[in-house]
């Protein structure tokens, strides 16, 4: 049976189980779009207003999944478009395959229309980046990206696709069933060799990280760490992966870090770190460990070999998946060690995180996450993007064993929106909240649309202060007081999201939240509530103008 490039890559997709995809059309990758044609409700086609949207939905499919996400965008501006969603994916080691559309054959190097070399590109942002240039290939270069994709550090592919490839005729058979990939799994001496190190310890903690846990994993590494009474830090944004509520879970190494964390960290002697990549943000800069010795003994657990003694040498490295690693942990027994202390410290300063003075805004957001902790479902998923505002999310919601969290390692704006309606296309059934700021949300608000034309509304809590919070922060700390580019004149936003057919409405006070909050939750359409909050209550504990005055007393005395 003849098939042509389109057909054999979408039934490909098919086998491998793709069920959605993301993308804005374009004429180089027709014939694509024409095989889509006849999978719907088998592998649908998510319609985006803008690449940059579409490659971000991937993004957080895949990280939300485990399994691929995928993106369709054209040849040239799509892919540059697309840019952003693949370095987020990157960052955040999240499984994705990006198809971009790609200058015939016999155009290729003219600088034709639209022309990109794409290894050039993205070589540096992919764990792949590859072109099919004979149509016969796509089901062995498919295979080989979809399992790149998902095995080691999981990450984004970028496959080129040649309009004329596409529209060539081949006998090849596409691809026959999924994939199923053993996690590389640590050896009997490795435990045992962990044990011994653990037991010598006095101030150990386990600092965790990575997308690609699998529930009953999680699980198993939480049994271990209560039995054994270990301390547990989430690297940056990855909190969700490990039940809050557990005694041993002593918050995020990651943005805005806590005094405690650092300290659990910094004095720390024996560091079990599981599925992390040891990044700028989880490290306070790379000043909580020395380099490329630290003074902590290390054991450093991954999938991938290369991210083993990549920043820090550890006394003990194990190749192995988190999940394989997990189910090993869970057969070891207990280490007993006397530091309960030191973890009900750590667990302590952890909950007096959550305790905040009454802000100075119309509303409050520490009363708002206060509310939501005790109200949302324990299968919420909850997003966000980037900016001041994500302290709320990411600070002061507590993540049962089942909520998830979609937020971006590379801290790119524009991010939660497009992840909140790829969550709610995965997961129609669940409660699906978008923290966003007021500029963040309009990075990609547009797709608000395509929320709408896929019936995947998620409700959005705008938080509206009319300024680049994070970037007036830094201004009036290094120039206090000469404010420039950081303050933004806002559309409406309620009659912005009704046009998108959502529900919206303003909440001025902080005793209007509730109700409102319970109005979007009934609503069938999603929700945008655009909460007035105040410039000044920039950060939860200190004001705007005390973050000014501070600035120009320390000039005044330099």
């Amino acid at each position: 049976m003849e098939r042509n490039g389109g057909q054999l890559l979408v039934e490909s997709l098919l086998a491998l189980g793709a069920k959605k995809s993301f993308g804005v059309p374009g004429e180089s990758y027709l014939a694509v779009l024409d095989a889509l044609h006849d999978t719907k409700g088998r592998l649908d086609f998510v319609l985006c207003r803008n690449e940059g949207g579409a490659s971000f939905m991937a993004a957080a499919y895949g990280k939300l999944t485990a399994t691929p996400g995928i993106c369709f965008v054209t040849r040239g501006p799509g892919a540059t478009n697309a840019s952003i969603g693949v370095h987020t994916a990157m960052q955040d080691s999240s499984p994705m395959i990006l198809f971009v559309g790609q200058v015939g054959t016999d155009m290729k190097g003219r600088e034709a229309f639209q022309e990109v070399d794409y290894k050039a590109v993205f070589g540096t942002m992919v764990k792949w980046a590859v072109e099919i240039d004979q149509v016969d290939r796509i089901p062995e270069i498919l295979s080989r990206a979809w399992t790149l994709a998902v095995t080691g550090r999981p990450g984004p592919i970028v496959i080129a696709l040649p309009e004329d490839m596409l529209t060539s005729l081949s006998e090849a058979e596409p691809l026959s069933g999924p994939l199923e990939v053993a996690e590389p799994a640590p050896s009997a001496a490795a435990m045992q060799r962990l044990r011994s190190l653990l037991e010598g310890a006095k101030r150990p903690v386990i600092l965790y990280g990575g997308c690609n846990w699998a529930e009953d994993s999680a699980r198993a590494l939480q049994h271990f760490a209560e039995a054994s009474n270990i301390p547990v830090v989430s690297v940056f944004r990855y909190q969700d992966q490990y039940d809050n509520h557990s005694p041993t879970f002593c918050g995020e190494a990651g943005v805005g870090m806590m005094a405690s964390v650092k300290e659990l960290l910094r004095e720390a002697d024996v560091i079990l770190a599981i599925n992390n990549r040891f990044g700028e943000n989880s490290t306070d800069g790379y000043t909580l460990f020395d380099m490329p010795q630290p003074r902590q003994q290390i054991v450093h657990v991954h999938g991938s070999d290369l991210e083993i003694g990549k920043v820090y040498r550890p006394v003990l490295g194990i190749h192995a998946g988190p999940n394989a690693f997990a189910q090993a942990l869970a057969s070891l027994e207990p280490v007993k060690g006397e530091w309960s202390e030191w973890c009900a410290k750590g667990r302590a300063a952890y909950e007096k995180g959550f305790d905040l003075p009454d802000l100075p805004s119309p509303v409050d957001m520490g009363k708002v996450t206060a509310l939501l902790n005790d109200i949302l479902p324990e299968d919420a998923i909850l997003t966000n993007g980037a900016g001041n505002f994500t302290v709320w999310p990411n600070k002061f919601i507590k993540f049962g064993p089942k909520a998830r969290l979609l937020a971006p390692q590379s801290g790119a704006m524009g991010y939660g929106v497009p992840a909140a309606v790829a969550a709610k296309v995965a997961f129609p059934d669940r409660s699906v909240i978008c923290f966003a700021g007021d500029g963040d949300f309009q990075m990609n608000c547009q797709e608000l649309a395509t929320a709408l034309q896929h019936d995947a509304q998620p409700i959005i809590l705008l938080l509206n202060n009319g300024i680049y919070g994070t970037i007036r922060a830094h201004q009036e700390r290094h120039y206090p007081a000469r404010v420039s580019g950081t303050t933004m004149i806002n559309p409406n936003f309620v009659a912005l999201a009704q046009s998108y057919g959502f529900h919206a409405e303003r909440v001025e006070k902080t005793s209007d939240f509730a109700a409102a909050f319970e109005r979007a939750r009934a609503s069938k359409t999603g929700a945008v509530l655009d909460l007035d909050i105040s410039p000044e209550a920039l950060t939860p504990r200190q004001t705007l103008t005390a973050m000014r005055q501070a600035a120009l007393a320390a000039k005044e005395t330099a």
